[in-house]
């Protein structure tokens, strides 16, 4: 069996090279935090600024302006979609979308269709035997996550 060495005892490896007080300030990119630092320094100094020039309008309207401005942020990221054919739809407003996604088997190395079903809502009034496009959304009901948002081809009558 093997034992443990001792904290004391010397291993090895070689001894891991201690970091530099500058290269601590550095950032993943490697470029140094005094440069982020300026950069939010000139980002509030125009903030300032135009919130100035607004004061200095005197009217209140300017300042609403000047405050809605900013570019907002989105952190929403890109939504998974997915296009299925509509397996059923007679529930209001709810639809079931059948995805088939097509997997190596592991064993025989053969191409195997798998399908999922997903319950979609659905504002477009999409029928059996469509195909649709639909996105993850929050969840709308116990089983409803997904929300048609294009029916990509109508059903051939």
């Amino acid at each position: 069996m093997f034992r443990r060495k001792k904290k004391d005892e010397p291993t090895d490896a070689p001894p891991t090279p201690e970091v530099a007080p500058e290269a601590a300030n550095e950032t993943a990119a490697g470029e140094p935090a005094a440069v982020e630092t300026q950069v939010a320094e000139s980002a509030s100094a125009e903030t300032s600024a135009a919130s100035a020039d607004a004061a200095v309008a005197g009217n209140g309207a300017a300042s609403a302006a000047a405050a809605s401005a900013k570019p907002a942020k989105s952190t929403r990221g890109n939504r998974v979609q997915k296009i299925g054919t509509v397996a059923s739809d007679k529930m209001q407003k709810t639809v079931v979308v059948r995805v088939d996604r097509q997997v190596l088997h592991p064993k025989y190395r053969r191409y195997v269709r798998r399908t999922s079903k997903f319950m979609a809502h659905d504002d477009l009034g999409s029928t059996v035997g469509d195909r649709v496009r639909i996105v993850e959304t929050r969840p709308l009901s116990a089983k409803k996550r997904w929300r048609v948002i294009e029916i990509v081809q109508k059903a051939a009558k």
